[in-house]
């Protein structure tokens, strides 16, 4: 597909990680990359301008949430996502497998596909692969994922294995039914904590990915040190040609040791999360900012951090705004939290091309506290 490619611009010599272009037919996008995540077709408080002034490339959006509401056919009349919310710059869409996996009370999964009821009306609703496919076809994404069955952490091996073998059947499917050469499709690396099942994954799903690679199911209540073990394992086997997603990750600390790892794109929702709840990521880790040590305090969130909220506000100022439940003190922290995580990838390529990502891992993971 001409309208994807990727390239490698530099190996750390320390590290193995990478810095790449990844082009797509909205635009290029250097990794590694953090994406900031729009659910609703929107990143909750921030509008594009300023996600543009935060360095954000991508985004990425919902297909389960905009199945629901406002509609896949609503969006695709609107001109796609692009239009629909004004973002000129790529988008990816998650097949909203997650979602519907999560809602176990919900959902009956079956080879065919998934029936669940929306957790807003109850309704019932049957997804194959074919129509998750159409969803993401009627949003104009440029990046889709495929239709996967995702395990929590603790399953059986049996369980994962069952679900690794249907995500492999579904993803044949999924690969039939995208016929879309300005949409690129993400197979998904399953397999839970099983290192045989993720390479059995792995090895079954590459010949389906022809300009990119998901690694899913992880972050999804193992500890981080498991999660870290299987992305050592599966690091010198992946593609070397493709960027590679680590799906639902993104606090600073999982960001800076996946890419060590050779992961090129991570999303999540925790700094707009948190962010609503009154807390700031600082180099030095959390700052709960809604606390009553922070009433008089008048200096910035950060000192050096250069986004509008510290340029312009006191950390007493904020304080107010979020203990008043005024929406301002959210979105100010919303912009501080995801230009805190753009402005980490920016340090990170530094240091790759400087070879000594290492380096820089261990003097910022020193000082920060999760």
């Amino acid at each position: 597909m001409s309208n994807f490619e990727f390239r490698v611009k530099h190996v750390c010599k320390q590290s193995g990680a990478r810095v790449g272009e990844f082009v797509t037919p909205h635009g290029v996008i250097e990794t590694p990359v953090f994406m900031p995540v729009g659910t609703q077709a929107t990143v909750k408080g921030i509008k594009p301008e300023e996600l543009k002034d935060l360095k954000a490339q991508i985004i990425l959006s919902n297909t389960y949430h905009l199945f629901l509401r406002p509609g896949d056919e609503i969006v695709k009349k609107a001109g796609g996502l692009h239009k629909f919310m004004n973002w000129d710059r790529p988008i990816l869409t998650d097949s909203g497998g997650f979602q519907v996996f999560s809602l176990s009370d919900l959902r009956k999964v079956s080879d065919e596909g998934v029936m669940f009821r929306s957790h807003l009306s109850g309704e019932k609703f049957f997804i194959t692969p074919e129509k998750c496919m159409e969803i993401q076809n009627n949003l104009g994404s440029d990046i889709i994922m495929a239709f996967d069955e995702c395990t929590k952490a603790g399953a059986t091996y049996q369980q994962a294995k069952s679900a690794c073998e249907r995500t492999t059947k579904w993803l044949k499917r999924c690969y039939d039914a995208q016929k879309n050469e300005n949409q690129m499709l993400f197979p998904i690396i399953q397999g839970n904590m099983f290192k045989d099942l993720r390479e059995k994954s792995l090895n079954e799903v590459v010949p389906y990915a022809k300009c990119g690679i998901a690694i899913g199911g992880l972050s999804v209540g193992e500890p981080k040190e498991v999660m870290y073990e299987i992305l050592d394992f599966l690091k010198p086997k992946y593609p070397e040609n493709m960027p590679r997603y680590l799906m639902g990750v993104g606090s600073p600390d999982c960001f800076i040791e996946a890419v060590a790892r050779g992961v090129d794109m991570m999303d999540c929702v925790l700094p707009t999360r948190i962010a609503r709840n009154g807390t700031a990521l600082t180099k030095k880790g959390k700052m709960i900012v809604r606390n009553a040590k922070y009433k008089d305090d008048f200096s910035p969130i950060e000192e050096d951090c250069d986004c509008y909220a510290c340029k312009n506000f006191s950390r007493a100022y904020i304080r107010h705004l979020i203990n008043a439940d005024e929406m301002l003190g959210a979105q100010l922290l919303s912009i501080h939290n995801l230009r805190f995580l753009t402005k980490l990838t920016e340090d990170i390529k530094k240091a790759i091309y400087e070879d000594r990502l290492l380096d820089f891992k261990d003097e910022f993971l020193k000082e920060f506290k999760w």
